[in-house]
């Protein structure tokens, strides 16, 4: 795709981005829609957000272009840290620190290559709804209308502090090797599934944990320790299919993300977007809570009234609750100019 100038002044040189589609782009190319994967996300939106893609689907095939890009950082096809760099060996610790805007720059340039001049709809969950609000704020005239679920204007103090221990259990860990560990047997597995099981903590709710691991459907209190092999489980599986180094980078760049930065703070960013907003909030979530999409729907001139969906899952509720999200996707693209 060629050269990605980053934030930082540095150079993301011979920059792949995988993705993929479905549907059929029209001859004016005016009927595409991006869908912005969330953290450990990846392009084959049918394989993480189901009942979503094809035909009659909220994402209607028979109508759209829908297409996924795997976001620069990451691990699953794009050019991240396990990537080979330009002198034939794995970036590791020499990738550069990426920003919301540096994978929203990367984003433009892939558009461009698709000749697609403006997205109906960009959507995305968690850091795909911030690359979708940069999107609004950067190139109001590159797509019709956002949604964004689950989601923030700015990482917040405990959104940060959350994420800094998982990037300290990562670095810990004694196979890390300070990111260089692509050519050791064994890379920082234990350090990774620490930092899974504590995000996958704040992406469910207690309430949930407690239906699940409580004693009273156990009936006694040793079925509540259940929920240690449960989170076992969540870290195993993501250990197959993804990076230690990309979780680093993509969790360093939420917490960066501040739309305000340079703009004159959040509220006058929000200002600025000239187009329409829907902004989706989870009842339960308890990384994302509803005061942060509020904040959105508030100062965005051109919102429509917060849409709050009620789910007991938390913030994975956007994974869970696929009929209320469809809906939501269904009113911004009757949104979108």
């Amino acid at each position: 795709m060629g050269d990605v100038g980053l934030e930082s002044g540095e150079t993301l040189e011979d920059v792949t981005i995988a993705f993929q589609s479905w549907g059929e782009l029209n001859e004016k190319k005016d009927n595409a829609i991006l869908v912005n994967h969330a953290l450990t996300g990846w392009s084959d939106v049918t394989g993480w957000w189901p009942s979503m893609v094809g035909p009659g689907l909220p994402f209607d095939t028979d109508k759209y272009f829908v297409v996924c890009p795997n976001v620069i950082g990451g691990c699953q096809g794009s050019t991240g840290p396990s990537s080979i760099a330009p002198d034939g060996k794995r970036y590791g610790s020499r990738f550069p620190s990426l920003t919301i805007r540096d994978m929203v720059a990367a984003e433009i340039a892939f558009t461009d290559l698709l000749g697609i001049k403006k997205y109906q709809l960009a959507v995305g969950p968690s850091i795909g709804g911030m690359r979708s609000l940069e999107w609004a704020v950067q190139h109001p005239d590159r797509v019709g209308a956002i949604c964004t679920i689950g989601s923030s204007a700015v990482a917040t103090g405990d959104q940060i502090g959350t994420a800094s221990i998982q990037i300290r259990a990562i670095k810990n860990d004694p196979y890390f090797n300070s990111g260089d560990y692509y050519e050791q047997e064994r890379g920082p597995i234990d350090g990774m599934g620490i930092a899974r099981r504590i995000a996958h903590l704040t992406y469910r709710t207690e309430a949930e944990m407690d239906v699940r691991f409580g004693r009273e459907l156990q009936g006694d209190d040793t079925g509540r320790y259940a929920v240690e092999s449960y989170l076992d489980h969540q870290a195993n599986k993501l250990a197959q299919r993804f990076d230690a180094n990309t979780y680093i980078c993509l969790t360093e760049a939420m917490n960066s993300h501040d739309i305000g930065r340079d703009r004159g703070g959040v509220v006058a960013a929000l200002e600025s977007i000239t187009i329409p907003v829907v902004a989706v909030s989870i009842d339960t979530d308890r990384l994302f809570p509803m005061r942060l999409q509020a904040e959105i729907a508030d100062f965005a001139p051109h919102a429509a009234p917060l849409v709050t969906i009620s789910s007991p899952f938390g913030h994975d509720g956007f994974l869970v609750e696929v009929e209320s999200v469809g809906n939501v996707i269904r009113q911004a693209l009757d949104l979108a100019k």
